[in-house]
């Protein structure tokens, strides 16, 4: 037989426990939920392949690179068969502002394909970047997205955009 013996709480103390034990509830999720974002980025891995919009190089003049690292293996690290990466790319020209509306410069598609001996590829986009401002520097940046079809025919899921950072060009 045991004997509990139980001591009443006050109503304020009471009050005040609700939201220490609801911290520690949220602050005891949050602290779960991190390293599995840490250790696994769903934007890029596809089918064991990355892709990652490199910052945009300034050419000179009005030409500017907007390049695309590309690169496929296998979650051992180990090459793996026939890919084919299918991405899309928009070309944006950054405003400041209110209004915050960013001047849309084009877009591509590119399909590389990857074999056993393949494993990374940079794709240039060279583009004609017109002076929207009038004023000098204009400020560019690029988004990609992409899937993967394995040596199966079938598609992965589109990925998110991911975007470049932004940088400026002068004229």
């Amino acid at each position: 037989m045991s004997i509990s013996l139980t001591k009443s709480r006050s109503t304020r103390a009471k009050i005040a426990l609700v939201p220490a034990l609801s911290l520690g509830l949220l602050g005891g999720s949050v602290a779960m939920a991190a390293p599995a974002q840490a250790n696994y980025d769903r934007y890029d891995e596809r089918h064991g392949c990355t892709v990652k919009p490199l910052d945009p190089k300034d050419l000179h003049g009005k030409w500017v690179d907007f390049k695309i690292e590309v690169k496929c293996r296998d979650n051992d690290g180990k090459k793996d068969g026939k890919k084919t990466v299918h991405i899309r790319q928009l070309r944006y020209e950054d405003e400041k502002g209110p209004r915050r509306t960013d001047d849309f410069l084009g877009r591509s598609h590119f399909f590389e394909d990857f074999k056993k001996r393949d494993d990374a590829k940079t794709i240039h986009s060279v583009d004609k970047v017109r002076n929207l401002d009038h004023r000098g520097a204009e400020e560019v940046y690029h988004l990609v997205s992409f899937r993967v079809q394995k040596d199966n025919g079938h598609w992965s899921e589109w990925t998110d955009w991911k975007k470049s950072e932004v940088i400026e060009i002068r004229r």
